[in-house]
């Protein structure tokens, strides 16, 4: 249960309840349980409001076979009595969870209004008690058991199925001792059901069988319990992810028909994309620790969505540098344009953010771009125990040491030549000219290679 302690069910009670000890998860996860639980006992509220008027309707509309002028009606009060109960309870589930008390009253005040109504029949009917055991009305236990498993804890649909049983058997002792007339016990099923006789092994029957039902409901919700819980575990994990993985990554890890392994790669032709802030390591060491912390998540509140608006993915965060990714997670037939696109939308972000922190006197740094395009090879590296996506090329060093050419070049974004007329070629087209940058030499690159200035 998720209430504390405190209040649980001790004794038999705490016994029964047992297996439905939530299991150690996280406290959003048992609070979205506990929701979905209060949830569940405002539905159950409502059913039995159903079933209630659905009692009354009916009981008001059969003929009835007792004289008009009986002197008392027990149905209708019993029927208010419960109407009143449930009402109260189902406000109470509206305003906030109900405790295990009132849980466990409400089980055996249905019940025992439900045993009551029957047993009233007798003396509405004027007959010997035997006649309320061939009520039709003791299916209702099934639904009012059957009704617990809304909550999915099974101790509240084995309380409901011992109280019905010994509801049931309370009213066979009333009927078979409470009986002023000779014995009415019979073995002829025939006599059983043309006279008030009682048929022992029919009434036991009826008590086996709602037991039986009392089990397999509560085993079937044992079992859901803890798929359940496994779900809703593994649902919160997968919503986690995508707060640590592109929403594809995630999706690739949480969907995958078999366990993600290391050294399993896929070959795509991709854009890799380095983003890194200009002057950051003076500027961390003149910065206190909360303004450097939140310096950090303005700048990369501002990347991250331009990033993800063209397709790409964060490959990883390198301190105050981003790694980004286009067509990795999945083929893209435009990914280099992608990608530009994604520089325009991050230039015009960093202006925007750079403007905003001028006018409020803070610090603002300027970003540095490189882009190259290739093929690379995608895929999970680690060990069983830590894995980790990545990807792997010339592009991506390429990538890396375009990004750091723009403090030689002058410039705050480059890519290759080669790199851009792909791009165009894909759809892409700039707002404003671009300048090329024709046999320059990258440090750590062997060949000189035409680059165009993107910004």
């Amino acid at each position: 249960m998720t209430l504390p302690t405190a209040v649980k069910p001790r004794g038999l009670l705490g016994r029964i309840f047992r297996g439905d000890r939530m299991p150690a998860l996280p406290e959003r996860v048992r609070r979205a349980v506990a929701a979905e639980q209060q949830m569940a006992e405002r539905t159950v509220g409502w059913v039995q409001m159903a079933i209630i008027v659905s009692f009354a309707a009916l009981y008001g509309l059969s003929p009835k076979t007792f004289m008009m002028n009986v002197p008392f009606e027990p149905v209708p009060w019993a029927l208010l009595a419960w109407f009143g109960f449930t009402a109260m309870r189902l406000v109470v589930a509206y305003r906030r969870p109900l405790p295990a008390w009132l849980l466990i009253a409400s089980v055996v005040i249905d019940m025992t209004v439900l045993m009551v109504t029957i047993w009233s029949f007798h003396l509405q009917y004027d007959q010997p008690p035997a006649f309320y055991l061939k009520a039709p009305t003791l299916l209702y236990v099934f639904i009012l058991i059957a009704l617990r498993t809304l909550r999915f804890e099974a101790g509240y649909v084995i309380l409901a199925g011992l109280a019905a049983s010994l509801g049931w058997l309370a009213l066979l002792a009333y009927a078979v001792f409470g009986d002023p007339a000779p014995m009415r016990i019979t073995h002829d099923y025939v006599q059983y059901m043309t006279s008030a006789s009682i048929l022992l092994g029919a009434e036991f029957d009826k008590i086996v069988s709602i037991l039986l039902v009392t089990l397999v409901l509560a085993l079937a919700l044992r079992r859901a319990r803890r798929m359940l819980f496994r779900a809703v575990t593994e649902s919160a994990a997968a919503m986690d992810l995508k707060r640590f993985f592109n929403p594809e990554i995630a999706s690739r890890i949480t969907g995958a028909d078999m366990a993600i392994r290391p050294g399993e790669g896929e070959l795509r032709h991709a854009a890799i994309m380095f983003i890194d802030l200009r002057g950051f390591t003076p500027l961390s060491r003149a910065l206190e620790p909360n303004a450097l912390v939140a310096l950090l998540a303005e700048y990369q509140g501002r990347m991250v969505p331009a990033i993800g608006r063209n397709g790409g993915i964060i490959d990883k965060f390198l301190g105050d540098g981003i790694m980004a990714s286009f067509g990795t997670a999945r083929p893209d037939p435009e990914y280099a344009a992608n990608a530009l696109r994604a520089v325009d939308d991050l230039l015009a972000a960093a202006r925007a953010w750079q403007q905003e922190r001028t006018a409020a006197g803070l610090a603002a740094p300027a970003i540095g771009i490189g882009l190259a395009t290739g093929e690379i090879v995608f895929g999970a590296v680690g060990d069983e125990s830590r894995l980790e996506y990545t990807v792997i090329g010339d592009a991506v060093n390429l990538a890396a040491k375009l990004e750091k050419h723009n403090k030689t070049a002058r410039t705050t974004a480059l890519t290759t030549h080669q790199a851009h007329a792909l791009a165009v070629a894909q759809g892409y087209r700039a707002a404003t000219p671009r300048t090329d940058l024709a046999g320059e030499a990258v440090a750590g690159v062997d060949q000189p290679i035409d680059l165009t200035v993107l910004a």
